[in-house]
């Protein structure tokens, strides 16, 4: 099965040997998004709500790119440095996100690229 990759300018650019996602078939596999602004490159604060938005935001604008939306996933992996967030993160999540809501794992990790500390990949189906 054919493999295409997906780009847009409205996420952070890869910043390595990877794509912000890639489809096969009907399945969309997302990348890991870190709270990168798309314009600058930068990290939008040290703020973790703040982070957590942007990451949403990233992936939101990775899965219009590949023809689908936040709604579409169906599984989300979310990376954190310090797991006393998880309550910000399901308050945010649920601003982004429509029952049924996809399956999720949530783990706590040492670190993260840029030293940010949220980072969020998923899968989506179309």
């Amino acid at each position: 099965m054919a493999k295409t990759v997906i780009n847009t300018d409205k996420a952070p650019k890869a910043i390595g040997t990877y794509s912000q996602a890639v489809k096969s078939g009907n399945t969309v596999y997302l990348s890991g998004q870190i709270p990168l602004v798309p314009e600058t490159m930068e990290v939008i604060s040290q703020n973790f709500a703040e982070q957590t938005h942007q990451v949403f935001k990233n992936l939101r604008a990775v899965c219009e790119a590949a023809g689908g939306g936040l709604n579409d996933m169906a599984k989300v992996n979310i990376f954190m440095t310090d797991l006393s967030n998880f309550a910000t993160v399901n308050e945010i999540m649920s601003q982004y996100f429509e029952q049924p809501y996809p399956a999720r794992a949530a783990i706590q990790i040492s670190a993260l690229p840029k030293a940010v500390q949220i980072e969020i990949d998923g899968v989506m189906e179309l």
